[in-house]
């Protein structure tokens, strides 16, 4: 989600890069599943040629309209919710305490 929505400086690469890498990220799929039938074919096309930078506005757009990176966050924030509940089984320790602030970190950061 951040290789879309990061400032490339506070991200240390480029925006982008996964598109360009092919990278299917779950924000494309989501966007090719509940985007147009054009923009499925587009986003298709620059994964699996792997040279895709050329059309991040156009995808950036596509996930955008159809609220990918939105539903994304909402997916990570529901999975790092998991994992806290999960680890209350483990004792209160520093460790489970710090797996928990991975946790929301995960979910959290900007870079």
């Amino acid at each position: 989600m951040l290789d879309y929505s990061a400032d490339g400086e506070q991200l240390g690469k480029n925006v982008g890069d996964d598109l360009n890498e092919g990278k299917p990220t779950l924000p494309l799929l989501h966007a090719m599943r509940h985007g147009t039938p054009e923009q499925a074919q587009m986003i298709r096309q620059a994964i699996e040629q792997g040279n895709g930078r050329h059309l991040l506005e156009p995808v950036l757009e596509a996930m955008n309209a159809c609220g990918s990176l939105e539903w994304t966050r909402q997916r990570a924030e529901e999975e790092a919710d998991k994992a806290i509940a999960a680890l209350q089984v483990l004792p209160d320790t520093p460790w489970r305490e710090a797996l928990i602030g991975l946790a929301h970190i995960a979910v959290q950061r900007d870079r």
